[in-house]
């Protein structure tokens, strides 16, 4: 998921338009732009903006 706003440890994160919360403990130097994988609400990984993109791919391709 994209990181769209963070306020602190908190993040709105989104991808195909859903968003949800999610924190940032594990990942406090996280900035607005970054991509990251989500884990029961909390960011556990950064995420090449290229194989973020590439995996989107692939869950859309497979979800048709």
């Amino acid at each position: 998921m994209k990181i769209i706003q963070i306020e602190g440890l908190n993040a709105e994160v989104e991808v195909e338009g859903i968003r949800r919360r999610a924190r940032l403990d594990l990942l406090p130097n996280a900035k607005v732009g970054d991509y990251v994988l989500i884990h029961a609400g909390m960011a556990i990984a950064l995420v090449d903006e290229e194989e973020a993109q590439n995996t989107l791919s692939l869950f859309k391709e497979y979800l048709r």
